[in-house]
């Protein structure tokens, strides 16, 4: 994947406070403000394949539009985004599932989004649904799941739609010990099938346990690429945060 001078900017609208004399000509109606917001700015990076890649920085940095915008699900503002081979996203847990079809249905459903056969779907779909561990609630409506369920669900389709490159927005911040120990060798096993990875998270432990290299971002723009223990050094050191273990797991 190949990402040069990546600017995305979009507008967003809030009501402005009128002032007396304004509300009374308008009765009292509010006035629409429009706001430009420069979520990338000429961000720029390549990734070979085999990387297992972290996205780091605050909240506000760009991370979940960079990611985005690599899906294909935001369109630059400027600059490019080149692909290479089959990208499966799970950007935010259960989105573009249907609540009132069953686990099993939306397997069938996330499949044929990834662009697989039906043939193929259903030759999957029975693995990807013993992997969940949801049990009896596989067949049951998603509208009946947990938050955690729902994650489960979303992840074990992610990653058995055969992609050359995953995407994952602090997904395995959900779950028990058990699930994220799962989640991790699946993790494990999609690097070494030589795809490409992209992980947003907060847990800066998973960051450093589970990526090759990262990169920070901070209001826009890419601040730092390397190896994850000193792009995390170097954020941390930013942030002026102490090192232990809650900080890096926190942040």
């Amino acid at each position: 994947m190949k990402v040069e001078e990546l600017s995305i900017t979009y507008k967003t609208s809030f009501e402005r406070k009128p002032t007396l004399k304004q509300a009374l000509i308008r009765f009292g109606r509010g006035q629409r403000a429009v706001k430009e917001v420069k979520a990338l700015r000429d961000v720029s990076f390549e990734v070979p394949t085999g990387t297992a890649m972290g996205i780091i920085g605050a909240n506000g940095a760009g991370k979940s539009t960079l990611m985005r915008a690599m899906a294909g699900i935001l369109p630059p503002s400027s600059g490019t985004i080149e692909v290479w081979g089959r990208a499966s996203t799970l950007l935010a847990l259960g989105v573009g599932f249907n609540k009132d079809l069953t686990g099993r249905e939306n397997i069938i459903l996330g499949g044929l989004a990834a662009g697989l056969s039906r043939k193929e779907v259903e030759e999957q779909a029975d693995d990807v649904a013993e992997w969940t561990e949801l049990g009896d609630f596989i067949d049951m409506p998603m509208r009946t799941y947990s938050s955690g369920m729902s994650a489960r669900l979303g992840f074990s389709v992610a990653v058995h739609m055969k992609p050359d490159i995953l995407m994952i927005d602090e997904a395995l911040s959900t779950g028990d010990a058990h699930f994220r120990e799962k989640a991790n060798a699946k993790m494990a096993e999609l690097r070494e099938s030589a795809r490409a990875m992209f992980l947003v998270s907060h847990g800066l432990g998973s960051i450093k346990e589970m990526c090759t290299e990262a990169i920070w971002l901070d209001k826009g723009k890419l601040m730092m690429r390397g190896e994850p223990e000193e792009v995390v050094d170097a954020y941390m050191k930013f942030l002026k945060v102490k090192k232990s273990a809650t900080t890096t797991e926190d942040i």
